[in-house]
């Protein structure tokens, strides 16, 4: 018995696309919704302040996909060079449960959260959302624009925010090679990017006393919000005033909202969750005028599907290492 182990670099190199990732990860949200998946709630550790290491374990029938991803979220790494996410990721045979692979998470921890953001935008956003506001100028701001461009055919102009100005400016430098059609806009505040903001994009570091800088008022009518950092951006009125709140998994929402740290200001009513709209269970976006939420925690089942992909066009061209078991 043998297994295969793709590091960062091999991960990167079998070139799945954004588009791919989409198509991927819109598949497993609509296998969720028809109660195909299996996928516990997370746990995790958090050795230090505002830390954690998360344990995500997911198995996606019809795709046959099953394993565990093993990753961490460092704010800190940033002050020692090092990544702020980084982990591994083990694929299992669903028929054996023997290891199939493993592969290096941080490039699919990337790719699916900014393909996540634009699964929310597929069912929640006008179709003709032409500008982009984005708080955090990282890495999973860099694939949730990716992820928009390909979603939002009409996107025209980009308004970004981050705390450091440098960040900021390397997103533009960055982005507008990539995107040379687009306009970017440097915004000093983050109440100046919500403006025009068709769908505002939050992606600042995940911390357990935040002071949101995104209040109610700031989100304009017809307009969607995509939180990837919990509740760090958003405070709760500007949460409450939204038509809907959807989330991309209910279960993992409310046992982590039980904790007591996370989403104690989240409303009431869950609307619905990414799986239940990509399979057609309910309705997404109502008219133009409807404000609306979506709590983008990140869930396993997106990088099952994704590592999936990977992991067969590992074994189509013989990249990574084969290991004995």
């Amino acid at each position: 018995m043998e297994m295969i182990y793709l590091s960062r670099k091999d991960v990167e190199a079998l070139n799945m696309t954004m588009k791919d990732v989409l198509a991927a990860v819109d598949n497993g949200f609509r296998l969720k919704g028809l109660g195909k998946t299996e996928m516990p709630p997370k746990p995790g550790i958090h050795p230090r302040p505002n830390a954690f290491i998360h344990a995500m374990p997911a198995y996606v029938q019809e795709v046959e996909s099953a394993g565990l991803k093993w990753v961490s979220g460092y704010p800190s790494n940033s002050n020692k060079g090092l990544p702020y996410i980084t982990g591994l990721l083990v694929l299992n045979d669903p028929d054996t449960g023997i290891p199939l692979a493993v592969m290096d998470c941080a490039w699919i921890t990337a790719m699916r959260t900014g393909a996540s953001v634009g699964v929310a935008a597929k069912y929640l956003a006008r179709p003709d959302s032409r500008t982009a506001g984005i708080l955090g100028c990282g890495v999973q701001a860099r694939t949730s624009l990716m992820a928009l461009v390909e979603t939002l055919p009409r996107l025209k102009e980009v308004c970004c925010c981050d705390a450091f100005p440098a960040a900021t400016r390397r997103f533009i430098d960055e982005m507008g090679k990539l995107f040379s059609k687009l306009q970017f806009i440097a915004c000093a505040k983050p109440a100046d990017m919500m403006q025009d903001a068709d769908v505002v994009v939050t992606a600042i570091p995940i911390v357990v006393k935040p002071s949101p800088p995104l209040e109610a008022g700031m989100l304009k009518a017809g307009g969607l919000a995509i939180s990837l950092d919990y509740d760090a951006a958003w405070t709760s009125a500007a949460m409450k005033e939204c038509d809907k709140f959807c989330c991309d998994d209910v279960g993992q929402l409310l046992a982590t909202r039980e904790h007591g740290v996370y989403f104690g200001g989240i409303p009431k009513k869950i609307y619905a969750d990414l799986g239940e709209l990509a399979a057609g269970k309910k309705k997404g976006r109502a008219n133009d005028r409807e404000r609306i939420f979506a709590m983008n925690m990140g869930i396993a089942v997106d990088d099952m599907v994704t590592a999936k992909v990977i992991y067969e066009r590992a074994v189509n061209t013989g990249a990574g290492v084969r290991l004995p078991l």
